[in-house]
């Protein structure tokens, strides 16, 4: 019989094209009961191959192959190495491990119990050529012949009686069928090397792309096929049995359970004196309902084996608390724990917020608890550290992840081997919908650009298949971006590992895997929104010279709900889109409670309850409930179930489950199996029956519950990730200089936010300050309590080396006295900085203005100071006598430095050019480009950027016009009717007020503006500059009757005055939108005059 036992998979990465899943099935179907994976130098995908095996009854042979340098020969060769039982199986992972986490690997091999198969090149063999003692080798005589093979090739057939041969049977190795796998189809060849060039960096040859296609790769064959095919070796075939005697299955689902360090208590005993402890620190000791709770949670976490995972977290929690690191309230159900709020793990108490445990762990399903910890992305580092110096470096490991080639991805890494320039990949990218997961099948039949781009050549059409072959191709190992493992034993004996950051080990399995045999995960995500709170309190010391911690933010504070019921949540963590800060306007929240409703609803599917939700709350519609029994469930949702606690709830209260039971019922109908359904169904009848509900009621409740869950979310969650937006919304309210400096610092890679992120600091009367070569650092930082300035480091072009050189500098020596001086003391530390293309920008954005007079004066010396300093000698006297030859110039205008803010800081800093435009938004109810929302009808002011005119099918001319203002940037949609009236007034910078419907690309899915209106500012401006009519409302013309009237008049004679109303009472000024403003006829004035008075209308 024939096994194809070297097969390598996609995880020998960029080596081959083989799917674990497809390669299973094919070779199910074609009728192998045994199928071997051997990658190189890892096991990325043992137990997903397992896994894919078991599912057809097919027996894995677990193998890798691996390359060995020879102690006598010194030269490299390769092995295929194979666990056949329980010891084998270890060493596998041992000797992977030690090949992709150590250097001098080959000098630790461990051989004793694995299976081998070596190639016609091979130590043995050369040693006999080379006349050296064979017996020294590693795989020599003195290897245990029965577990050793050579393998036999399809391509040996032809030189039976050559010296290979020969020499096999002078030794005791036996031979094997072997034909090494990278493709499962014959017509593979040209991908195959596509991937090798990818590896590369190689582009390939017109030539040899169609060498390529034309050739034929190794494929997967039927067993009688191969066996046809190996007719030439028998006994080869024969010794394939072998691994049919003897195989190893990894076990699944085993407690790799770790064990916090103790020596005089048992970690039940120090558990529960950590939350007596606990008690005290939250107040709420002496309280019968805590006690009670605690010692049914702690009684739970004993009997299912978790008190030293519950001791692990809390020694986590607490090394980030005694180093003042900002921690999160929690995340997901373990907010529902009391042990965890107790052990300061979470900060929401579970009591108060009528949270749920058994949401979190349930005594009736044994399943492994799972606290996720949120910690600022800049201390994540320093945590993990802690843990590996802790529990041990062996005892501690990340977990790996696969980038995998998405479209995108997999186009320009095709083009880059087929040769594509730039602008030819650009071309591709664009071609396909920017969708997320978006394939390349569906690309092709969604985009029409895309599908003439791919029918346009022969070579079009092969890149497109190629790159087809290898999307979803894992290409590179990344790093979990929260998974930890740490285990009570040692990791080399159960997962293989690979190398990590920080001396800290990397699985080679996913998340998935490692689970799978069951060792416990435990999520340390690095926060961004953590890392502006924490910053922020740094700030607010700073400013004050106090201490303030997040444990001095009250939950109560009237100002900060007052900052939610605006909408005014811009950098708000959960709170920040257009959309749900449209939703905090018409809720007006109040509490905590009413935030995590917002939060929890604010999502796809709940989204259809909200209406109702704001409507029951403002009092305007009936609050219903399916039963008077589920009040004190769902009245503190007003009637609406929004949480999958609820669910857990009323299955209890009404049909007597255990909250246990309630939450297998949450799980089963989030699952939609239709045969658990259905006994749930009668389950939760039967329940009903016996606490005397009518069989009616008990229908309609649980028609109720299977609606909700298909959008149900977890309370426990929802509260915790609410109380992190009230802290920056908080922050934001009472210390908005710190909170802005923080949350652009969060985001000073992200020219977009940054910029959105000034304006709203400008809102907040907050000064924003041009980088400056004597205050600036890297970053933002606060200046007084007015001001923040700009860092060096978000000058674009600016080298980060060169920023941290001046930083250096200034700091060794003092403060630059003059451009000279600067240039000097630069050049005698760090010469190579000095270029006319890093200083120009500096000066250009003012950087050099305490030692500069004349900005464009200074760049126009600058050529002729870089040259004079070469023959400066070091001197400054010297540099500052020689003359240059340049004639005096006027400084930039005001105009130009604007606009050089814009190129080289991604923003306007000192002004805007919409600046002097903003007497039309209130007028005209201009919205801020950041906050529109999808479906809504808005007027924008902006400016363009570039515009793109295409034809249409009919032949008639569009365009698209890219447009910004000061929060963002927007695609305006101008179709024909309307481009051919305006056409001629469209230029770029130009700025105009554009008013239409607000819809999302199906191209990119972007928010962009199909066009109704557009008028020029500039006019619209001058318009409202000439005149204004303004209108006093007195005491006894303020009456809604008198008024309606007058919208009436003002409406018939509409013209292009603005109209400004004066209420005298309440000495307030409002400009009236642009439908009210007049045409100042005759008549019109005598009808406005007979409501209000004479005196009472006025022109300026």
């Amino acid at each position: 019989m024939y096994i194809p036992l070297v097969t390598r998979s996609a995880y020998s990465l960029l080596k081959s094209t083989i799917r674990i899943h497809d390669y299973v099935q094919n070779a199910h179907e074609l009728g192998y009961t045994h199928l071997g994976i051997c990658d190189v130098d890892t096991v990325h995908g043992l137990i997903e191959f397992q896994q894919a095996c078991q599912k057809v009854n097919i027996t894995p042979i677990f193998g890798v192959s691996l390359q060995y340098t020879s102690q006598v020969t010194k030269e490299e060769y390769q092995i295929h190495a194979f666990a056949t039982n329980e010891k084998s199986y270890r060493e596998l992972l041992m000797l992977s491990s030690y090949k992709m986490t150590n250097e001098t690997w080959d000098a630790q091999l461990d051989l004793d119990h694995l299976t081998l198969i070596i190639e016609e090149k091979n130590e043995w063999f050369d040693c006999i050529a080379q006349g050296q003692d064979p017996n020294q080798a590693l795989i020599g005589p003195a290897f245990d012949s029965s577990r050793l093979f050579i393998g036999i090739m399809p391509k040996h057939n032809s030189s039976k009686d050559d010296v290979f041969y020969s020499m096999i049977q002078k030794t005791t190795i036996r031979p094997i069928a072997v034909e090494p796998l990278t493709s499962l189809s014959s017509q593979e060849a040209l991908t195959l090397r596509v991937l090798e060039a990818i590896a590369t960096g190689e582009k390939l040859a017109s030539t040899t792309i169609i060498e390529k296609q034309a050739e034929l790769s190794a494929s997967l064959r039927s067993p009688s096929e191969m066996e046809q095919l190996f007719n030439f070796y028998p006994e080869a075939l024969e010794n394939s049995h072998y691994f049919t005697k003897e195989h190893y299955i990894i076990p699944m689902e085993q407690a790799y359970l770790p064990k916090y360090p103790l020596e005089k208590q048992t970690a039940a005993q120090k558990l529960k004196e950590l939350c007596d402890q606990g008690m005290q620190f939250r107040k709420v000791h002496n309280q019968k309902q805590y006690e009670e709770r605690l010692a049914y949670e702690l009684d739970v976490i004993h009997k299912m084996g978790f008190d030293d995972y519950f001791l692990i977290v809390w020694d986590v929690m607490d090394f980030a608390h005694r180093k003042n690191i900002v921690t999160g309230a929690g995340r997901g159900s373990a907010a529902g724990s009391l042990v965890s709020y107790l052990l300061r793990i979470t900060e929401v108490d579970p009591i108060e917020y009528r949270l749920l445990f058994e949401r979190f762990l349930n005594p009736e399903r044994y399943s492994m608890p799972d606290i996720d910890l949120d910690i600022p992305d800049n201390h994540r580092e320093e945590i993990l550290l802690y843990v590996k110096e802790k529990y041990g470096a062996d005892y501690v490991a990340q977990i790996a992840t696969f980038g995998t080639m998405a479209a995108k991805m997999a186009l320009r890494d095709v083009g880059r081997v087929f040769g594509l320039s730039q602008s030819e990949a650009n071309r591709w990218s664009n071609a396909l919908p920017n969708r997320l997961k978006i394939t390349l099948t569906q690309g092709y039949q969604e985009s029409k650009a895309f599908r003439d781009l791919v029918d346009m050549s022969e070579r079009n059409q092969l890149l497109y298949q190629v790159a087809c072959a290898v999307e979803g191709l894992p290409r590179h190992v990344s790093t979990h971006a929260a998974g930890v493992l740490i285990s009570d034993r040692r990791l080399w004996e159960i997962v293989p590992l690979q190398m990590g950051n920080n001396s800290i080990y990397l699985t080679q399995w996913t998340m998935y895997a490692v689970e799978a045999i069951g060792l416990l995960k435990m999520d340390f995500l690095g926060l961004r929104n953590l890392s502006i709170i924490d910053d922020t309190l740094r700030g607010v010391e700073y400013l004050t010279g106090k201490p303030f911690t997040q444990e001095m933010i009250p939950l109560q504070d009237e100002a900060t709900y007052s900052l939610f019921q605006k909408g005014d949540t811009a950098g708000i963590f959960q709170f920040e889109s257009s959309g749900i800060r449209q939703v905090l306007q018409k809720l007006g929240p109040e509490t905590l409670e009413d935030l995590a409703a917002v939060n929890a609803l604010y999502r796809p599917g709940p989204m259809q309850m909200i209406d109702t939700f704001i409507a029951r709350k403002k009092g305007k519609e009936e609050i219903v409930y399916p039963d008077p029994a589920l009040q004190p469930i769902l009245q503190p949702t007003y009637g609406v179930m929004v949480y999958q606690e609820q669910i857990m709830q009323v299955a209890s209260t009404l049909a007597g489950y255990t909250l246990g039971q309630a939450d297998l019922l949450r799980r089963a109908i989030g699952k939609k199996n239709r045969a658990i359904l259905e006994t749930e169904r009668e389950h939760f009848y039967q329940g009903a029956n016996k606490n005397g509900i009518s069989a009616h009621t008990a229908k309609v409740v649980y028609e109720y519950i299977e609606r909700f869950a298909d959008y149900g979310f977890n309370r426990s969650h929802a509260f915790a990730y609410s109380i992190i937006g009230y802290q920056m919304a908080f922050l934001k309210v009472h210390y908005p200089l710190a909170f802005f400096k923080a949350l652009m610092q969060s985001v000073q890679h992200q020219p977009k936010k940054v910029r959105e992120y000034a304006n709203e600091a400008k809102r907040y009367h907050i000064h924003l300050l041009s980088p400056a070569i004597n205050s600036s650092y890297t970053t933002f930082s606060l200046v007084n309590p007015a001001s923040i300035r700009f860092g060096l480091g978000g000058i674009k072009g600016i080298r980060r080396d060169f920023v941290q050189a001046v930083l250096d500098e200034r700091k060794a020596r003092g403060k630059f006295t003059s451009f000279d001086e600067f240039l000097l003391r630069m050049q005698s530390t760090h010469a190579r900085f000095l270029k006319e293309e890093l200083l120009r920008p500096m000066i250009q954005i003012g950087v050099f203005d305490e030692v500069v007079q004349n900005r464009h004066q200074a760049v126009e010396e600058l050529p002729g100071r870089l040259q004079n300093l070469e023959f400066s000698a070091g001197s400054l006297e010297l540099l500052q006598m020689m003359p240059l030859k340049v004639t005096q110039v006027e400084e930039y205008t005001p105009e130009e430095c604007l606009a050089f803010e814009e190129e080289y800081l991604g923003l306007y800093l000192s002004g805007h050019p919409l600046d002097r435009f903003d007497k039309l938004r209130k007028p005209f109810h201009v919205e801020s480009m950041v906050d529109l929302i999808e479906g809504n009808y808005v007027k924008i002011l902006g400016a363009i950027k570039t515009s793109r005119e295409i034809r249409t099918k009919k032949g008639e001319k569009m365009a698209f016009l890219d447009m910004v203002d000061q929060t963002a940037e927007l695609s305006v949609t101008v179709f024909p009717e309307l481009y051919r009236t305006k056409r001629t007034i469209l230029e770029q910078d130009g700025i105009y007020l554009i008013e239409g419907k607000v819809e999302r690309s199906t191209f990119n899915q972007q928010l962009q503006l199909i066009a109704r209106k557009i008028e020029r500012a500039e006019d619209l401006l001058a318009t409202f500059t000439k005149e204004s009519c303004f209108l006093r409302i007195t005491h006894a013309t303020n009456d809604p009757e008198l008024l309606q009237h007058l919208a009436e008049v003002l409406e018939q004679f509409h013209g292009k005055t603005p109209v400004i109303m004066y209420y005298e009472v309440q000495k307030q000024q409002k400009i009236l939108e642009e439908r009210f403003w007049i045409n100042p006829s005759t008549e019109a004035l005598t009808k406005i005059k007979e409501l209000l008075g004479n005196e009472n209308v006025v022109f300026n």
